[in-house]
């Protein structure tokens, strides 16, 4: 084996999801007084399609996470290359992330970025603590299409596409 060992599992952990592109979408929501509240998410999975249902990951000391557990719906944005500088956006201070003109209000009104390569509009079923972070699972009502485009990866702590490979 080729391998070198990290025993410490947390470091461990990061080192490999590190090599481990994932792809990159923004969930929002509605918050107190219809405030609009979102963030960058890597964790945003596909459970199934029948029932539609998907998940995705959120720390407990995130911005977020107060509004997300009194929030009944989620927004779900697919996000291609050209949307890096929204990617970045989300993932910066929370109080910077809807000050541009690039969202309207949508289905319940939720925030809704109109460059999205495609928005799931998704009732919250569960949310299960572990430690502290949760497990969100929702399940999908609708779905807005947008342009196909080079998708948008998260891989070495970076924004990038995806390459074809023959």
């Amino acid at each position: 084996m080729n391998f070198s060992i990290e025993s410490q599992p947390s470091e461990a952990l990061k080192a490999v999801f590190r090599r481990h592109a994932s792809g990159v979408s923004v969930i929002t929501m509605t918050g107190e007084n219809l405030r609009p509240v979102g963030f960058t998410a890597t964790s945003m999975t596909s459970l199934g399609s029948n029932p539609a249902l998907a998940s995705f990951n959120v720390a407990s000391g995130s911005s977020t996470w107060a509004p997300l557990n009194v929030a009944t719906h989620v927004a779900i944005h697919t996000l291609g290359i050209q949307n890096t500088q929204l990617a970045q956006k989300m993932a910066a201070a929370s109080e910077l992330r809807f000050l541009d003109d690039d969202w309207e209000r949508g289905p319940r009104d939720l925030p809704i970025f109109r460059e999205a390569s495609g928005v799931l509009i998704a009732k919250i079923r569960e949310i299960h603590s572990v430690e502290a972070n949760a497990v969100v699972i929702v399940e999908i009502e609708e779905g807005l299409l947008g342009a196909e485009c080079e998708p948008l990866v998260y891989h070495q702590r970076a924004y990038k596409t995806a390459v074809e490979v023959d």
